[in-house]
């Protein structure tokens, strides 16, 4: 599994390399494009796609801090890397969200329309709804498996819908000059970074609140250990995540005291991981196992002391 782990990393960071280089080329363009046009929808998509630019760079970064290897302090490595770009992608979409709310607003409320050039407009906004689908393409495979590289994917999926709404706009513009179109596209494009930033933030609260995976079903899991032969009881039961993908199990096995006595720990053990791994994709599990008898006189000596 850690060989696996460390291809899809490898694989990620390659994926981003390309994204990035598309993401910056689109940027220059459309912020060219929006001097010379007056547009401020593709100004504000041209933000929107520096903020994820920035992302898409932290998200490259964390991928590579989180390749790090485990150590004597940082006992599961820095796999938490990729949730900490994850929270700060977040937080940049909803600051360059609140710019173009402003600005938008700025322009529906003043007396005259600003003057839009709509063809070119529509040019530049075309060009970079095909590199940003080229770039969806690029990182959808690996959006369910990392919290970061959804938060990528996200961005940039958010990028090509910004470049639908400037494309829309434009050509409301064109057919029936319009021009507080351009403005109206702007808020559309704040209005769907919003929904995608506080998404991004809930899964990473989430992770650092050390809650339960949303897809993790804790009574199945303990349900399917206590079906295991010799497991009498599971108790004191967390189930954890320290990144997307990285979950994280720990529980006390009341099992049979002849299990213990027969030597068979080891071989209960073993079979009690692997049923995590190979049917709740758990990464790392711990168990403390109890024989039933001491279990017994445990909970008794708790309740005695309540």
């Amino acid at each position: 599994m850690g060989h696996d782990h460390a291809s899809a990393s490898t694989s990620n960071r390659l994926r981003l390399s390309i994204v990035i280089g598309l993401v910056a080329t689109i940027l220059v363009v459309e912020v060219i494009g929006a001097w010379l046009t007056g547009s401020l929808a593709l100004l504000a998509d041209a933000g929107h796609m520096f903020s994820d630019l920035a992302g898409l760079i932290i998200a490259l970064t964390a991928t590579v801090v989180a390749a790090r290897p485990a150590t004597d302090r940082q006992t599961f490595g820095y796999q938490r890397a990729e949730v900490f770009g994850a929270l700060l992608n977040g937080l940049i979409l909803l600051v360059v969200a609140g710019f173009v709310v402003v600005g938008a607003i700025g322009r529906l409320t003043a007396g005259a329309p600003a003057e839009v050039l709509a063809a070119p407009m529509l040019v530049v906004a075309v060009v970079g709804l095909l590199a940003n689908i080229v770039g969806i393409l690029l990182l959808r495979p690996a959006a369910a498996g990392s919290i970061n590289m959804r938060g990528a994917y996200l961005e940039v999926l958010g990028d090509a819908l910004g470049s639908v709404a400037v494309i829309v706009a434009a050509v409301v513009i064109l057919t029936t000059g319009f021009a507080q179109a351009d403005s109206i596209a702007s808020l559309v494009i704040a209005a769907m970074i919003v929904p995608r930033a506080l998404g991004l933030l809930r899964d990473v609260i989430r992770v650092f609140s050390e809650s339960a995976p949303a897809d993790t079903d804790v009574r199945a899991i303990r349900e399917h250990l206590e079906g295991t032969a010799g497991v009498v009881a599971v108790h004191d039961v967390h189930v954890w995540a320290i990144t997307s993908g990285s979950h994280v199990f720990s529980a006390h096995i009341v099992v049979e005291p002849e299990l213990l006595a027969a030597g068979k720990s080891g071989e209960l053990l073993r079979e009690l991981s692997e049923c995590l791994s190979h049917h709740f994709d758990v990464e790392h599990s711990t168990f403390q196992l109890e024989p039933a008898d001491h279990a017994a006189d445990a909970e008794h000596e708790h309740h005695s002391h309540r």
